[in-house]
Parts: C-alpha cells; structure tokens; sequence
C-alpha cells in the first residue's frame, strides 16, 4: 500500500504537458524561463572541473540525462554531436550534459563511444535537484530525466523541456525536434 502511495505522489504531481509545433510533449520544470540558472562545479568526462560561469558570455545547453543504464540519453548525445552544425545555426554555442554517474565510468563511456561533449557526474544529486531534473525520469527521484534548459550569455534559463516526465517518459528526442521546440519557446 505505501508503494502505491508513493507511485501516486510521484506521477500525480508533474507540471501541465506543453506540446509544440512539432508535436513533441514536454514538461517545463523549475527554476523556469527568465530564473537565475544555479552556479555549479562538477568532475567531468574530460578530467577537468567544470563549472556553469565557464560558459558565461554563451548560450550553452544543459543536457540532463539518465546515464549509463539509458542507451537512448547516450544515442542523444550522439545525434547532437552528429548534427553540430544545424545546433549551432540554432545559437547554441556548447552543450555539456549531466548525470549522477560517477566520473570515472562516464569518462570511460565518452572515451568508448568517441564522444566529446564534457558529461559531468552529479553522484549527491545536489545540482540535478537544484534544476528539479530528477522530476522527470523513469527511476522516480534518484536518477535525472531527460532534460534540456538553454542557459544565455547571462546565466539566465531562455528555455526548459523536460521530456522524461510520465507518462511518456521520451528519453530521445530527434534533434530536429527539439530545435524546432527550441525555437518556438526560446525567450530573448
């Protein structure tokens, strides 16, 4: 009885579907448009830290995904490196992508999938709940969803979808989807 009680707050407390042009439906979590994106600094893929303000004066685009378990976060990653140019022409400047991996076993999984995009490791969580992007996934609180937010030159959310959210719980998107969403709800 406590289990479905739980599966009930858990699914029954998720923000209204947005649906875009593309027919895509995502969910706009919180901190929303117009917030303050929180500073962070996490291990990464690359060896380094990393740290939001590194990015600071360019629109880079926060992937927030599953990890290691979730073969579809990693295929996104792959479209997005594959189809750099058409995100580029869509005024991202950088991507980086978050999970709650630890750092070693990402670094060896970008390295064994010839990925550059820095994948930081969020093991405590702490900046996966400061985004709220352990809303949408399909393991409840404990892993992230899969979602984006596009933070601007000045460190301020222009856009968010979380597409993890039940029911759905979409875990690719086509990129040409969600530069199409990204257009249609990105705010200046």
């Amino acid at each position: 009885m406590v289990a479905l009680v739980v599966l009930y707050a858990v699914f029954s407390t998720s923000p209204a579907k947005n649906t875009s042009s593309s027919g895509t439906s995502y969910d706009v979590g919180s901190p929303g448009i117009g917030k303050t994106a929180p500073a962070f600094t996490l291990a990464a893929s690359t060896g380094k830290q990393v740290s939001l303000s590194d990015y600071r004066g360019k629109n880079v685009l926060l992937y927030f995904q599953e990890g290691l378990t979730c073969q579809p976060c990693w295929d996104q990653m792959t479209s997005l490196e594959k189809y750099a140019a058409k995100v580029k022409t869509a005024g991202i400047d950088d991507i980086v992508s978050i999970t709650t991996d630890p750092a070693d076993l990402i670094t060896r999984k970008t390295k064994d999938m010839g990925l550059t995009t820095p994948v930081l490791s969020d093991p405590g969580l702490k900046v996966s709940q400061q985004y709220g992007a352990n809303q949408y996934g399909m393991m409840g609180t404990s892993r992230d969803g899969h979602s984006f937010l596009l933070v601007g030159p000045d460190g301020t959310i222009r856009w968010r979808a979380d597409y993890g959210g039940a029911p759905d719980y979409t875990m690719y998107v086509p990129v040409d989807k969600l530069l199409a969403d990204l257009k249609a709800g990105v705010k200046p």
